[in-house]
Parts: C-alpha cells; structure tokens; sequence
C-alpha cells in the first residue's frame, strides 16, 4: 500500500514483488521487458518484408523453412500484407509506446520530481496487465485461420472491413488495440497528476528536467486523443461483428449512412498527434542528455519546454495533411498544409536550442550521449523530409510512396529508436545498479547508425524515383526494374542494423546476469534528483522528500568550490 508521499511498505513475496507489483520502478521494468520482446518480434517481421523485396521469389534463409513450409520458405503474398500490418502495429504501439513511454516514464517522472510512487498506484499497475492482455490478443490473431489483421497499420476500410478482411484476425487487431488504448489512458491519467500534485517543494514547472516535460506532454496528448482512436476501432469491430455501415462504402447511396474516408479522419485525429506522444519523450531525453554530457546548461531550456507546448498544441489541428489525396476541399488543403508548416517553427527553435546546447561544450562522448548526437542527425533529416509531404503539390505525387516510408521511419523509428536506447544506457545504473558496458556500446551504436541511415535514406531514394508502399513485388512494373540494386541495398543495411542489435541483447543480458554491481551512486555526475539517491533506487525512493533548490542543468559553474563541475537540485545556486 502506498500513502501520498508515504513511505511503502516493502513487497514481502514474490508476486507482489515482481509481478503484481504496486511499485512505479517494478511497473518500468516489466514494460521495459515487454517492450523489448516486441521489438524482437516486429524486428524480425522487418527482416522478413525487406527480404520480400530485395529478393521476390527466394527462399527465406534458416527460418523460411519452419515459418513457411507449405511455399517452401518464400514469404506468400497474404502473409507479406500480414508482416507490414504487423509490424507497424507491434513497433509503433507494443515496442516504441512501453519502451518510451510505459518504462521510462514509470521509472523517471517520481524519481525525476521527488515523489515516492505514482499518484495511482492500483491503476498503474492495471496499466501494465491491459497492455499484456493486449499484446496476448495481438498475437493470438497469428494462430488462428486466415492469420493476423492485413489491412496496413492504418487499417482502412474497406481494407478492413469484412470484404477486406474475411477472417477473425482484424476483429482481434481492433480489439487489441481497444485494450492497449485503456492501458495507456490508465497511464496517462496517473503520469498528468502525479506531475502536477506531487512536485518536490521548490520545484516550479520550470525546474523540472526536459525528460518530465516531454512524459508529461506526451500524456496528455494520449488522455485527449486515445479515445478518438478507440471509438474508431470499436465501431469497425461494431460494422465487422455486428452489421453496422458506419464505413461500409457505397452504404450512403443506399442507406444514407456509411463512409469508408469518415474512419480516415478519425484515425488521423488520433494519429497525428501520436506522431508526438512518440517523440516527446524522446525529445525530452535527448534536450536533457545533450546538457548533462556537454558539461553546460541547456541552452533555451525554457524556449524548449515553451516550443514543445507550442507542439504539442499545433499537434491537434494539423492531421489533415495525411488527406491530401482524398478528394478534400482546396480550402481545406491549404488550411492544414499553414498549419503544417506553422509547426515547424517552434521544432526549429528546440532543434537550435540543442545546438546551441552542443556548441563550446566540454563533451564526453559515453554512449547515451552518442545516442543522442545520433538523435540530432535523424530527427534533423526527419524533419526535412516531411516538409515535403506537409505540401500540397509535393505531397500529391510522393503520397503513397516509400518517400513516406523512409520519412516517418526517420522521425518515429530512427529518432525514438535512438533515444530508447540513449535512455536505456543512462539509467540503466539507476534501474539495476550496473553498469553496462561502454565498449558494446558504442559498437551498437556505430552498426545501428550505418544500418539504420542505409534503409531510410534508401526508401527516400526509391520512394522519389516512384516505388510504391505495401506492394508485394514491385519489379513486376518496367519503370521500377531499376530500384532492384538499391532494394537490395536496404535490405543489406536491414541485416546489418539486425544484427548490431544482438550486440545490445547480449551487453544488457550479461550485465544483468554478471555485471558488478556500481560503486558510485552518481556515474555520469548529473544534478538531477534521481542521482541522488541510491543504485538501484530503493523501494520508497526517498527516506526524505527533497527540496528543490536550483534547476537541472547547473554544469561547468566555474564558481563551485566543491571540485565538482555540477550541482545537484537539492542545493542552493552557486551564482557564476
């Protein structure tokens, strides 16, 4: 049991120690492990599409022959609209959203604000169970006739309905994704109150670490929006189960009521903003980090916890630019390609501020800084690319291309890839009391870079040139017979980024199981509250609730006595 700003009674069994656990630090862990295996999982789906189009009509190697016997180890074309569905689905919801939001924001918002626990300690532990629960329906669609959801991560009708989609398996991905949907509101309503009510003393809005800002912004984002997208789902599980129109096409004509385009506005009020409920966080991580091993206050760090205010507002009235291409008013398009371009001013202020951050600063290059310079390229190419998707004119010819592929994999899957694992380094220390190690480290890093940059700078390139997305073997058209050698490239640089993620697998699995527990509480001399308190974080956090006396990046004063270059929040600022 745990009383607001109490101390816990500490868990006396097995269960209630790490599996029905009430614990905020316990609940990061096992979203951080469910996160992990999905991410398994949607990887080796990725590996499977990228082998598809590299190589039609050839066998899978090794396992081809124990996934599919009956093809002789060629991936079917049903299955292959399978994979796409899935791993979208699996990478966006069950890897990116536990790692970043479920694992990180449990662990670091009460240590990173001096709290004990969550505000809603039953319901965080709910949270946990509904996205286990969900993660099962998810895979149990694998096992059933006419295998999983096929209708792209997007799940159009007509795609999805039951003309699209025959079997029970898109019926499950709805409600899986119901599930998961209530799991995450369950979150959000805890990460947005806890923030707000339990602050240590002395610790305004503006003294609280970039990392919180963006855990917190990101959960309110998914308190507003989440429930858009599960009442789309649950009236396609209503038109599926139940016989409804509600986006049966052709159902207005006869009927009055119906419209496949009406569950594209719903999806995209929801999935644009989602957009942003994933790279907040990582946008937190990277703002904070980028101080801490530059040895110097962030630069604008109030412009930058003010620009993603800015964001995540303008977030809210911008999806239309996923709608170009349906037939929408002119009005309408030039309305929400302003809009488009209007957010890109405030995520040019943070991105300046993050060089400004780097620039003239004593940098230590450890792996979670790495991670974080990595974060800056990425998210900058990102970036750059979606201007041109945001535009009208531009976005009329690439929609629908791996242009759009390799842009949202830059801004959704390489940038909150990358701060995953930066955050993961960083507080790894805090979360086991070990410490991993660098050297493996920096080589995840380096293979993940050249890997990750080969596949999507490699779409950008085939997705310019024409190629479509979710085409199962797109050399069958003559224009596109010359894209072969750099498919083959992107595949190439998919096993390559595969494989560097076994060096990840295996550094955190040693370290756990074999790792020295670390001797200084504080291995990266950061001021921020977390570090200041015992490796591995005890049960109650805090014997004492601190009291805030400074902000989070007070580094490289040179008027500190102490031989330290930074300050901790607890005490008071050495003016320099």
């Amino acid at each position: 049991m745990t009383y607001a700003h109490g101390i816990h009674e500490a868990p006396k069994t097995f269960i209630s120690k790490y599996i029905i656990s009430f614990d905020h630090k316990v609940i990061a862990k096992q979203f951080l492990w469910y996160g992990i295996f999905f991410l398994g999982v949607g990887g080796m789906m990725a590996l499977l599409i990228r082998w598809t189009l590299a190589y039609p009509g050839e066998a899978f190697p090794i396992l081809g022959s124990l996934l599919f016997p009956h093809t002789n180890g060629v991936v079917p074309p049903d299955t292959y609209a399978m994979l796409f569905t899935l791993h979208g689905t699996i990478m966006i919801f069950y890897a990116i959203t536990p790692i970043l939001i479920g694992a990180f924001g449990n662990f670091c918002i009460p240590l990173m604000i001096g709290a004990r626990d969550m505000a809603f300690p039953m319901l965080n532990m709910l949270s946990f169970w509904f996205a286990f629960l969900s993660g099962l329906v998810l895979l149990a669609s694998l096992f059933i006739p006419y295998g999983g959801a096929a209708g792209g991560w997007t799940s159009y009708p007509t795609l999805s309905t039951l003309i699209g989609s025959p079997g029970a398996g898109q019926t499950l991905w709805c409600l899986a994704i119901f599930i998961l949907g209530i799991s995450s509101t369950m979150g959000a309503v805890n990460y947005i109150t806890t923030v707000i009510s339990f602050r240590a003393p002395g610790m305004g809005y503006f003294d609280m670490p970039l990392t919180v800002w963006g855990l917190w912004l990101t959960a309110i984002l998914n308190a507003i929006f989440l429930p858009v997208l599960g009442a789309g789902v649950m009236l396609l599980i209503f038109d599926r189960v139940f016989g409804t129109h509600f986006f049966l096409a052709g159902a207005a004509a006869t009927s009055g009521t119906g419209d496949p385009v009406l569950f594209q506005h719903v999806f995209w009020i929801f999935g644009h903003p989602e957009v942003y409920i994933l790279i907040l966080p990582a946008w937190g991580v990277v703002s904070d980090l980028l101080s801490f091993f530059s040895r110097k206050p962030a630069f604008g760090a109030k412009a930058t916890a003010l620009s993603m205010t800015t964001i995540t507002i303008l977030s809210t009235v911008v999806y239309g630019h996923h709608m170009f291409t349906t037939q929408m008013s002119p009005l309408l398009t030039q309305t929400f390609m302003t809009l488009t371009m209007t957010i890109s001013i405030p995520s040019a202020i943070f991105f300046a501020n993050w060089l400004g951050t780097i620039w003239r600063g004593s940098i230590r290059f450890h792996s979670p800084m790495l991670f974080s310079l990595g974060i800056v390229f990425v998210f900058g190419l990102g970036g750059l690319t979606g201007l041109y998707l945001g535009t009208v004119s531009t976005d009329l010819y690439l929609h629908d291309t791996y242009f759009v592929v390799g842009h949202f994999h830059y801004t959704m899957a390489a940038s909150v890839l990358l701060g995953g694992f930066a955050g993961t380094y960083f507080w790894f220390p805090k979360m086991f009391g070990k410490m991993m190690n660098e050297t493996l480290a920096k080589i995840h890093f380096w293979g993940s870079m050249v890997g990750l940059n080969g596949i999507f700078f490699g779409m950008l390139l085939v997705g310019y040139a024409g190629m479509h997305r979710r085409l199962y073997n797109p050399f069958v058209y003559e224009f596109m017979k010359d894209m072969t050698s750099i498919n083959t490239m992107i595949t190439i640089s998919a096993l390559i980024m595969g494989a560097f993620q076994l060096v990840f697998v295996y550094n955190f699995l040693h370290t756990l199981i074999k790792g020295k527990p670390v001797t200084d509480n504080n291995p990266w001399e950061v001021g921020t509250l977390e570090w200041t308190i015992p490796s591995p974080a005890p049960h109650y956090n805090f014997k004492e609730i601190p009291t805030v006396k400074c902000g989070p990046h007070e580094l490289g004063n040179p008027n500190l006595k102490n031989g330290r270059d930074f300050q901790y929040q607890t005490e008071e600022l050495v003016e320099a």
